[in-house]
């Protein structure tokens, strides 16, 4: 039989009555058509609880595998902040012996943290004094000491109060717009391009800023103090009824020097700390403008952690050789 004869028969075949056609036919007319465009209404959904778990397990080994590689990032950025200090406290020394420094720089840089840093200065200590005072001021009360306001509410302002805030409103205010012109360099590659051009930029803009801190650490130290001891005093003398002699008397009695060295220097490691850690987040600023958010956030952070530790560790080394007693 030719094709066309074949082609021919299964044409007829397919015309012919249900009642002519044999079961194979009737089978293939019979087999539904497939629905194009759209699922079958008896399709089965895909995905369900094996995706679901899959996709948990899959999230559960990412987010194993970020916890253990925390203490290896973590001992990385530490031994990059490490190498960054270095480099910062050998180009502070060498570059200002021999007048290499950008002493124009310096001073545009501390003026500029000192007006972000001098007002909160100013807001913080005020309360802080006054709180002291009130607090201290209640219970001297109980046991008949008045006199020893002076002393307890100078003598705090003075070891703590001063180097903390100081350090705080450097790790918050000057950390954030140290770490956000770092990382804004760094997003706009201003910091590649120094270093094409052979410029280091640790040696051009971290060192500056560096220095502006430490300029501007004993201005903000005597700001808080004088605030702080000053509220205590007005709070003392008007509210509670200390006499003005016995609350200055009882403060000079206690507050030494040596605590104001302490004080000074814990500002001094406070502005080396701020600086040294927003320098470093706002270089490794990636991702654009969030990248920029999370590096301020990050130094923030960091530097109030590590100023409340360093601030805990040098007040237990001061109590145990300069204990406080009568000067």
């Amino acid at each position: 039989m030719s094709e066309f004869e074949r082609q021919a028969d299964d044409l007829e075949a397919i015309q012919a009555p249900d009642e002519m056609l044999d079961g194979t036919a009737v089978a293939t007319l019979a087999r539904p058509v497939p629905h194009i465009g759209r699922e079958s209404p008896r399709a089965k959904p895909r995905g369900g609880l094996g995706v679901t778990l899959s996709l948990a397990k899959t999230g559960a080994n990412t987010f194993a595998k970020k916890v253990g590689s925390l203490p290896a990032r973590s001992a990385a950025t530490m031994g990059r902040s490490v190498i960054l200090a270095a480099s910062v406290l050998r180009y502070a020394v060498t570059d200002t012996l021999s007048l290499k420094l950008s002493f124009g720089e310096l001073i545009i840089q501390a003026w500029s943290l000192l007006k972000v840093t001098a007002l909160p200065a100013i807001l913080m200590a005020i309360p802080f004094g006054g709180m002291v005072a009130v607090q201290v001021s209640g219970l001297v009360n109980e046991v008949g000491a008045n006199s020893l306001v002076g002393a307890v509410t100078g003598v705090a302002v003075l070891r703590q109060g001063a180097p903390v805030t100081a350090g705080l409103l450097m790790g918050g205010a000057a950390a954030a717009a140290i770490a956000s012109d770092f990382g804004a360099r760094a997003i706009r590659e201003e910091l590649d391009a120094l270093r094409t051009l052979g410029i280091d930029p640790v040696r051009r803009l971290v060192v500056p800023r560096f220095l502006a801190l430490q300029l501007i650490t004993p201005i903000l130290v005597v700001i808080v103090i004088a605030m702080g001891v000053g509220a205590a005093f007005v709070i003392a003398t008007t509210v509670n009824g200390v006499t003005p002699g016995s609350f200055w008397l009882s403060f000079g009695s206690f507050a030494k020097m040596v605590d104001l060295w302490f004080t000074l220097a814990k500002g001094f490691l406070f502005a080396a700390i701020v600086a040294v850690i927003s320098a470093q987040r706002g270089m490794e600023a990636k991702g654009g403008p969030r990248g920029v958010a999370d590096a301020v956030n990050a130094s923030v952070v960091l530097n109030v952690i590590l100023i409340i530790g360093v601030n805990l560790g040098i007040t237990q080394l001061q109590t145990m050789f300069f204990p406080m007693a009568v000067a």
